[in-house]
């Protein structure tokens, strides 16, 4: 009788050691686990920063990846002039500006490089709505932040 009730202890001890295990492992992962996004969108070109910018939100963002920024340089500062046609190419209903401000009020961040701004004639004015004016401060946090990956367009 003694040796049965402690197979029985044995056994349910296994038991919910491994029900204890399964339950670790099928619990969702926390999005402080998911790394942040560093999106270098260096082209003006709307068909390659139509796949940046929906990788970056729906991709990234929406995804529970934290924080997840668009650093637009070079001829991609172009993106932000509302003055220029923002078209999409394909099966897109929205332009390139209205996806950026989505993605920016998604919770997104969308910095525009300075020397790249000024090269282009372009001022913090010339800009759509809730882009904000790139620093070095704010690129290198944005880039050098704990758990950071970095993606070129």
């Amino acid at each position: 009788m003694k040796k049965t009730r402690q197979s029985f202890a044995v056994i349910f001890a296994a038991l919910a050691i491994f029900a204890l295990l399964i339950g670790l492992q099928t619990q969702p992962a926390q999005a402080a686990d998911k790394p942040g996004l560093f999106v270098n969108l260096t082209t003006d070109d709307t068909w390659a920063a139509t796949k940046a910018i929906m990788f970056a939100h729906k991709k990234a963002l929406n995804k529970g990846h934290k924080p997840v920024t668009i650093w637009l340089n070079v001829r991609g500062i172009y993106l932000i002039d509302k003055k220029r046609p923002s078209h999409t190419h394909g099966l897109m209903k929205k332009n390139i500006h209205a996806m950026l401000q989505d993605f920016i009020k998604d919770g997104g961040r969308v910095l525009a490089c300075q020397a790249c701004s000024k090269a282009a004639g372009l001022t913090k004015g010339d800009f759509i709505e809730g882009v904000t004016m790139g620093s070095t401060e704010l690129v290198y946090e944005s880039l050098y932040g704990k758990d950071i990956r970095s993606l070129s367009w």
